[in-house]
């Protein structure tokens, strides 16, 4: 099995980047990282194996919008409307 892989078939990662631009540069950066170790990047959280959330937190506004996204990603993954492989 190649590194990725679980199952015989990629693992799906989605990824949510909030906060300011460094950030979207640093997700495009992982994202990068994931495609070579042959990750498959999905949009939809509820077909991903994991999901990330990068983000930083030093206002109160953005920890706040941070944990959001991430208990939405729960909520949504727990349910999984999508079954496919």
């Amino acid at each position: 099995m190649k590194r990725g892989q679980t199952t015989g078939r990629p693992v799906r990662v989605g990824l949510i980047s909030l906060g300011c631009a460094k950030n979207l540069v640093d997700a495009e950066i992982m994202l990068g990282s994931l495609l070579k170790d042959g990750l498959v990047i999905v949009n939809d959280a509820a077909r991903a194996d994991a999901v990330i959330v990068n983000t930083c937190s030093f206002i109160d506004a953005a920890q706040e919008e941070s944990v959001d996204a991430i208990l939405e990603s729960a909520q949504v993954r727990k349910r999984k409307p999508w079954s496919g492989v």
